[in-house]
């Protein structure tokens, strides 16, 4: 990174960390309405953090080569745990990182080439269960699940504005991993919509967002194969 990326990268960092810290005032609300929405199909399990940072972002450095943002959905059992406080570092953050080992033409390490974030820190057991707090009727809590995708929305559009131009030979990428949600009445359309007003004047940067079903489903691999098949994707992602 230059040193104008680095400062960016640090800036959004501390903001985000802050942030999280800020919606974390309003946990003891949270956990009670994230145990109840998994009850219906999710086994007992033990909410310790019900905003998650993630912490793998205090391991990078200026030093580190930033390829590729993968944007997830919001944080799950595994990431909430205080031992794990990451993204993507469940069954589905292994089927990614074996995604990347298995198709070395894409030169990117899943652990030190990318940043891994959400669309928001509010963790639930299941995607899904957000729909169950926003309709709990809390209305900090709807606002909260709001108003951390409009912020994350703008804050990572910046960063990989800020990003792409760190190799000229292959711009930073970024993934929107998971389009389910970003349609129709989906629970992410606060997200989708300030994205997209972030990139406005903006055609290379928007150019190197593509949207991606989750590595989990194998509907991922069908759509990176068509991707590629269309010579739309060279050697890098």
């Amino acid at each position: 990174m230059t040193k104008e990326q680095w400062n960016h990268f640090l800036s959004f960092r501390e903001n985000f960390k802050e942030h999280c810290q800020a919606w974390s005032a309003l946990s003891n609300v949270l956990e009670p309405l994230q145990k109840e929405a998994a009850q219906k199909d999710t086994p007992d399990y033990q909410v310790e953090n019900p905003v998650v940072y993630n912490t793998d972002l205090d391991k990078i450095t200026p030093s580190d080569t930033i390829k590729l943002i993968v944007i997830g959905d919001n944080p799950g059992k595994n990431e909430q745990l205080t031992k794990n406080r990451r993204y993507l570092c469940g069954q589905a953050g292994k089927i990614a990182d074996g995604f990347f080992k298995r198709n070395p033409v894409l030169a990117i390490d899943f652990r030190k080439n990318v940043i891994i974030l959400n669309k928001t820190p509010v963790h639930t057991a299941k995607t899904a269960h957000l729909k169950s707090l926003l309709k709990s009727g809390n209305k900090e809590v709807a606002d909260i699940i709001i108003e951390s995708q409009v912020w994350m929305a703008k804050a990572t559009a910046s960063l990989h504005q800020s990003l792409y131009a760190a190799n000229t030979d292959a711009p930073c990428k970024l993934w929107l991993v998971g389009y389910s949600e970003l349609k129709g009445k989906g629970l992410f359309l606060p997200y989708q919509n300030a994205f997209y007003e972030a990139y406005k004047n903006k055609a290379d940067e928007w150019n190197a967002v593509k949207v991606y079903q989750h590595f989990s489903m194998n509907r991922f691999s069908i759509d990176l194969a068509a991707f590629q098949a269309e010579n739309r994707f060279k050697q890098n992602p």
